[in-house]
């Protein structure tokens, strides 16, 4: 089968269907948002979910050209094609920015859409130009003007956590985009998106009237791919990649649904897939960290600290939908900004209780997360990676003691750190050192007499373990065998293994442990 062309960082929707890219088509959805009562539109997603390709074809689409369109949904649904003047607002560049270089970005992106839209630039500060020129657009080519705001707060993410920068910032932003509540009589539709919901009082004080999508049924699927579409629109990229890797439909299926499906932005919801990671994968095929391997926000680890964020607590998480789909500047914990940034996703809903429940949502976010938390439990991360993936072999062969051996060889050469005298902090290490494994962990498993420290499930068996500082592997043991942990997982079926470790906190390792066959 001949190799097909994927958009892999592509964002300009003319460039895409000119140069014959892999498309999903999304343009049933700009029809529906297009027709739709509300002038003003929000839309949080993740970063790397598509919002840029979005705003390109609304930008297409409403400058008229409609031979991009070409045998796509829109095609059936639009008859007028009507031009509009389109002002684009692209922030996404601007980024680290200190309060000059924002303002002088803000300059540069008004000259863009002057230039193209023909139109002379009018006023000293940012607020007024942005109106002359909406005006002017307006009266040039007496239309309605469409204005599109792309990553609008992507000036304000890395320094959320800087009381000084951020309401700098905020208010530079706020001035700046004052003006469309005044245009409104100039205005066709005003459309923006972000990853973060910032609240409208802070950033879009004016407007009153945004519509957030963000969580509305109607466009759960807006960005990323569902499964419909993967199924229906790339079948044939399916059947590439699984010739490639000389292995089964339903076993690419099955790899591509653990590693880059299970995001909801709203019950009910189709499953949807990331789409970054999918046509990574597609294009190199091979399964990999593509999304979580592009970058970790700095904003993102820098919160986790500041809320002293455990990673066994980042999900699941139950919380009412106040509680995630938050303002984020004005922060109490961690959950919104983890949901929005597509940390942890929607994973059930119940109406009795109206409560969610919100976990990570595949392989490649919970193993990359645990990448990006290590260097916070390990000074020397890139030794503990590599004793991973030894480990990983020893107990694929059923060498567990031989996995624990190396595990305290490397952890007794790991520097010194603040945290290395309490239990919680091995029982962290742990968990995030087994689930770089790629397998199953869980922390405090409740059982009918207890709570188990961490249980792992591993294909050939499932391993109890229960913790102890400055103790014994024995009194872990004991423990174990007291409280009959084993039959909690009976019905598993796999044999269990319990596993008694005790942590020696001056030597910063594994002083001692035991290894035994529960009988069930």
């Amino acid at each position: 089968m001949q190799q097909r062309l994927y958009p892999i960082g592509q964002q300009d929707f003319p460039s895409l269907r000119l140069r014959g890219d892999v498309y999903v088509d999304k343009t049933e959805y700009v029809y529906r948002m297009t027709h739709s009562s509300s002038k003003y539109m929000f839309l949080s997603r993740p970063r790397r979910f598509g919002k840029s390709l979005l705003i390109s074809t609304l930008q297409a689409y409403f400058e008229g050209r409609r031979e991009l369109f070409e045998g796509l949904a829109i095609e059936k649904l639009e008859k007028d094609w009507e031009q509009y003047p389109v002002v684009r607002l692209d922030m996404s560049m601007a980024k680290h920015e200190e309060k000059e270089a924002l303002e002088r970005y803000l300059q540069n992106i008004l000259l863009d859409n002057e230039r193209r839209l023909g139109v002379e630039g009018m006023g000293d500060d940012a607020n007024v130009r942005l109106s002359n020129l909406i005006r002017s657009a307006h009266e040039t080519t007496g239309k309605q003007v469409v204005v599109l705001i792309d990553e609008y707060d992507s000036p304000l993410l890395d320094v959320m956590h800087e009381e000084e920068n951020l309401p700098k910032l905020r208010r530079i932003m706020r001035n700046f985009f004052s003006p469309l509540k005044a245009s409104a009589p100039y205005l066709k539709y005003v459309f923006l998106t972000g990853i973060t919901k910032f609240s409208q009082l802070s950033i879009f004080s004016e407007l009153n009237n945004i519509q957030n999508i963000s969580m509305l049924p109607e466009y759960a699927a807006i960005c990323g791919i569902s499964k419909e579409e993967l199924l229906a629109q790339m079948s044939i990229d399916i059947d590439i990649f699984a010739e490639k890797l000389k292995i089964s439909r339903e076993e690419i299926i099955a790899k591509l649904t653990e590693n880059y499906d299970g995001y909801h932005f709203t019950l009910p919801s189709p499953d949807i897939l990331n789409p970054y990671s999918l046509l990574n994968a597609f294009s190199d095929g091979r399964i990999n960290a593509y999304w979580f391997g592009s970058g970790t926000p700095t904003y993102l680890i820098e919160m986790l600290r500041k809320y002293k964020v455990l990673p066994t607590e980042i999900g699941p998480i139950s919380s009412d939908g106040a509680g995630f789909d938050a303002p984020t500047e004005s922060l109490t914990d961690i959950v919104p900004l983890l949901y929005q940034s597509g940390y942890i996703t929607i994973k059930a809903y119940s109406p009795f209780t109206e409560l969610y429940t919100l976990d990570i949502p595949n392989k490649e976010v919970r193993l990359g997360l645990m990448r990006s938390l290590l260097p916070e439990y390990v000074r020397q991360p890139r030794l503990a990676r590599n004793m991973v993936a030894e480990m990983y072999e020893k107990i694929y062969f059923d060498d567990l003691d031989g996995a624990l051996s190396l595990m305290q060889q490397v952890l007794s050469s790991l520097p010194y750190c603040d945290s290395c005298n309490t239990e919680s902090h091995y029982q962290q290490l742990l968990a995030m050192l087994f689930t770089l494994l790629g397998h199953f962990v869980d922390v405090e498993v409740r059982t009918a007499s207890g709570r188990v420290d961490m249980a792992m499930r591993m294909p050939k068996a499932i391993y109890l373990f229960e913790l102890k500082l400055n103790k014994s592997a024995e009194a872990a043991m004991h423990q174990i065998s007291l409280k009959d942990y084993p039959e909690r997982f009976s019905l598993t079926g796999l044999p269990v293994v319990k596993v008694g470790l005790n942590f020696d906190s001056e030597r910063r390792t594994i002083s001692d442990w035991q290894i035994e066959q529960a009988s069930l």
